[in-house]
């Protein structure tokens, strides 16, 4: 054998030691981590079927998300908007969470206004959220946006007198009405729908404010005057402008903890994209005992995120009306 044979030879031999040693020392992914515990779960659930009222086991039926399968769903995928994220997400082969958190985060995330409005007296709520579970909030794929986890939290009985003015359940103390609209809508779940009526949508209308009373830094009634929310089915729209969500999904980002999502705000009659707020979420840690580390309420988020924000910054495009407050 030529010395340059046998150079080339003892070459490779030193670069399939090499790429074997970072093959072997590469770092497990998230995804791998999440899909590891699941089949653990569904082997220990198949040894030892769950008893009757315990939940231990149902994580295992949870599903993706399928951003598609309802008509407000498809239609915020549907929108174009101004500045959408590009196909190539710059992932690079190898990059960890971190690095590819911090490349989204730089390049990606933030509020884009492009349009503000003037006295707005009420606004269209296009796509509701679902209030997520404990078990949906730790699995890896079955929430379609976990950035925005914290709106689903609020969904189930806050969503309202965050947009208008209601008492505030604990105490007496109200949501500050400066910042709140006349009304709010929001479409009818079909299965309440009736057509005999021919109702779609929900209207909520700011209550009766005439005794609100400001003390102690506070919006007040006193005890014995609890102004309800006002609902009532309604066949069309009020609103000229709305909102919606939807979630980002492209290679690599659920593999890596990495999940987005986006807020739009929309002229309805012209169907034009007011502003868009996009933000990012990385979880699955190692130190909380959850599946393979996921919790998404506590994931590192930016922009930062927590509740409240999605109302103030639609507050910030959409300007409530002062007659109305």
């Amino acid at each position: 054998m030529s010395w340059t044979r046998a150079l080339l030879v003892l070459g490779l031999g030193g670069l399939l030691i090499v790429g074997c040693a970072a093959a072997f020392f590469k770092e497990e992914t998230v995804g791998e981590r999440f899909d590891k515990a699941m089949k653990k779960l569904a082997e220990r659930c198949a040894k030892n079927p769950p008893k009757p009222g315990n939940t231990d086991c149902d994580p295992l039926k949870l599903k993706p998300a399928d951003p598609l399968a309802t008509e407000e769903g498809r239609f915020a995928h549907s929108i174009k908007i101004p500045n959408p994220v590009p196909e190539d997400s710059g992932y690079k082969p190898g990059m960890t969470t971190k690095e590819y958190f911090e490349h989204l985060c730089k390049t990606e995330a933030g509020e884009f206004i492009f349009k503000t409005v003037e006295d707005v007296d009420g606004i269209m709520q296009m796509r509701p959220r679902v209030m997520a579970t404990d078990y949906e909030m730790m699995h890896l794929y079955t929430l379609e946006d976990p950035y925005n986890v914290y709106e689903t939290l609020s969904e189930d009985g806050y969503v309202n007198p965050r947009y208008v003015t209601a008492v505030k359940k604990r105490g007496y103390s109200l949501f500050k009405p400066d910042q709140n609209y006349k009304f709010l809508e929001k479409p009818l779940p079909a299965s309440l729908r009736n057509p005999a009526d021919g109702s779609t949508y929900l209207r909520y209308t700011k209550p009766n404010t005439e005794h609100l009373v400001y003390e102690n830094g506070q919006y007040m009634y006193p005890r014995d005057h609890w102004p309800p929310m006002i609902e009532e089915r309604v066949t069309e729209l009020k609103s000229s402008y709305g909102f919606s969500w939807r979630g980002i999904t492209r290679p690599h980002d659920r593999e890596l903890g990495i999940a987005g999502g986006e807020v739009i705000v929309l002229d309805l009659q012209t169907s034009e994209v007011l502003a868009v707020r996009r933000g990012y979420a990385a979880s699955g840690g190692k130190t909380r005992e959850t599946v393979a580390g996921i919790w998404w309420l506590s994931a590192a988020k930016c922009p930062p995120t927590m509740p409240g924000v999605e109302p103030s910054f639609i507050h910030k495009v959409l300007k409530p009306s002062t007659k109305v407050n």
